[in-house]
């Protein structure tokens, strides 16, 4: 498998097309297709890591672990925070929808008032 058809793999189970993940990551539209004939910068595959939520050793096949970090050490999020800044969320292993994304936002608003 390749880093392409692994992230390509990741990306489809997170529901997110490669070309919208690319420009997520604020790469070009066709940038992870061009990884199989180019290696990708460091900072341009931290970046595609993050947004699928998972290593960069995992998508270079240096792991099969999705993620490595600690999973004793659970890290609290802010989900209006995570929200806000377009970090995936998942319920049930399935992505939010940008709908159910609104209507979070919107009612976490209702509590600051």
């Amino acid at each position: 498998m390749t880093l392409v058809s692994r992230t390509k793999e990741v990306a489809k189970k997170r529901g997110i097309p490669l070309k919208k993940l690319a420009l997520k990551a604020g790469l070009a539209e066709n940038a992870i297709y061009r990884w199989d004939t180019n290696n990708p910068k460091s900072e341009n595959l931290e970046k595609v890591a993050d947004i699928l939520n998972v290593s960069t050793d995992y998508l270079l096949e240096r792991t099969d672990d999705m993620n490595l970090s600690n999973t004793d050490s659970k890290t609290e999020m802010d989900i209006k925070d995570a929200l806000e800044h377009d970090i995936m969320l998942a319920f049930d292993g399935k992505p939010i929808s940008e709908k159910y994304k609104r209507i979070i936002l919107e009612l976490l608003s209702e509590e600051d008032d």
